[in-house]
């Protein structure tokens, strides 16, 4: 019963996409579990860059079936056009991807209020993408939500639609926003995908249960990354699912003794998108050179992240949460030229010096980073595949890293392209 969870263990961003693509080769079945179009996982394959917002990392090789949880809230136009652009691209989809019937969809509706609620929070925004994740998920709570198994009965959707277009114009209304949304045209959206989403729909729990008895590998791939969780995250600044190991159980219908090992994917340093406390933050020449080394704009918004030292109170709390088995750094060659090169491994608050992560929001506002650092390696490990390859001061960072966090690197990424990984010795 071979599972294997990816979990990202910063702030999202971490290369997960990557990671999943490269176990992917040797994977039967691979699962997202939570999120949705805010996703942006990126995949270089022979120079061919693929990103991927709500379809599964795996559909790149040939093999795998990909599956999408209910934890999940999909954006019927947005999956429609990502999978057009994979058959442009001679990525085979047809009877490979299944959708659980429980899956949310995520209609137009969404977007137009989680735009207009951003624009008017002004500088309290919380830094959406504005693309309606939010206001998907809150439908799903407040059981208002359209599934896809609701596009079997048309008279059924409508109603339901209408009933969600009556409360959204009012919640338009009472924000002081002008924007409306119309009945017809958001069932006209979920009617056009109709057919395309019936044919896929599957019980997704029960599919991966078949494949584990089977003796299949499966690989299960998360959004985000653990400090955006809805409940374990840097609230309010986070996204509106759990990123966490209870969002993969939760989020395909698994019990946990079904996960064999997780692997928690990190930055060999710390980039944020968006609003919300980043205590190992690099301001001014320092983040800028950092954000141009790594290139580090956002996948699905093109914003620039915020960029830091790696925070090892941040992801040690990560492997508390998520009880990882194992670590994958990436990015590695990005501090390659660096002549110092700094690790928060605790903080200072009002004289007291913390080891843990804060649990309180304003703790943490007032936390100070406190550093050791290290002597940079300058010298390229871009492209080596070999672990004692690897100069011995990179060497060094990466076994201090493996030692505060008290787990095993297993993985380091050293560059864009697919095989441009350490692997030491780690497979299903």
């Amino acid at each position: 019963m071979p599972s294997l969870v990816v979990i990202g263990s910063q702030w999202g961003d971490e290369g997960k996409g990557k990671i999943v693509d490269y176990l992917a080769s040797k994977a039967d079945l691979v699962a997202r579990f939570q999120g949705g179009a805010n996703a942006g996982h990126t995949v270089v394959v022979e120079g061919t860059q693929f990103i991927l917002h709500q379809i599964p990392s795996g559909i790149i090789f040939p093999q795998p079936a990909c599956v999408i949880g209910n934890g999940v809230v999909i954006d019927p136009g947005g999956f429609s056009e990502e999978r057009r652009g994979l058959e442009d691209s001679g990525i085979a989809t047809a009877g490979r991807i299944k959708i659980s019937g429980k899956a949310h969809l995520l209609l137009d509706y969404h977007k137009v209020l989680d735009r207009e609620r951003e624009i008017t929070l002004g500088k309290g925004k919380i830094g959406t993408t504005g693309r309606g994740i939010g206001p998907a998920y809150e439908d799903k709570i407040s059981r208002c939500g359209v599934r896809v198994m609701d596009l079997k009965h048309t008279g059924k959707l409508r109603e339901k639609i209408a009933a969600n277009v009556g409360l959204k114009n009012k919640t338009l209304e009472s924000i002081g926003s002008k924007a409306r949304v119309d009945v017809d045209q958001i069932v006209a959206e979920a009617l056009e995908h109709r057919d395309e989403f019936l044919e896929m729909e599957a019980d997704v729990s029960l599919l991966i249960h078949e494949q584990l008895a089977q003796g299949r590998n499966v690989l299960l791939e998360g959004a985000q990354g653990l400090m955006l969780d809805v409940d374990h995250g840097t609230y309010p600044f986070v996204t509106s699912s759990n990123t966490s190991i209870g969002g993969a159980l939760a989020g395909l219908g698994i019990g946990p003794k079904t996960i064999d090992n997780v692997l928690g994917v990190v930055k060999a340093y710390t980039t944020r998108v968006g609003n919300g406390p980043l205590p190992t933050e690099l301001t001014g020449p320092d983040g800028e050179r950092l954000r141009e080394l790594g290139a580090e704009y956002g996948a699905t918004t093109g914003r620039p992240r915020r960029c830091g030292w790696f925070d090892a109170v941040v992801t040690r709390y990560s492997q508390r949460i998520n009880g990882l088995t194992g670590l994958v750094v990436t990015k590695l060659d990005v501090l390659d030229t660096l002549e110092e090169i700094k690790i928060c491994n605790a903080y200072s608050y009002k004289g007291r010096t913390l080891t843990e992560f804060p649990h309180d929001p304003d703790v943490l506002e007032g936390c100070e980073p406190i550093y050791e650092t290290m002597q940079g390696w300058q010298s390229s490990t871009n492209g080596v595949t070999e672990y004692d390859k690897l100069p011995p001061r990179a060497r060094a960072y990466l076994e201090r890293v493996g030692e505060i966090m008290d787990c095993p690197i297993q993985f380091v990424s050293v560059g864009v392209q697919r095989d441009e990984i350490i692997n030491r010795g780690y497979g299903f």
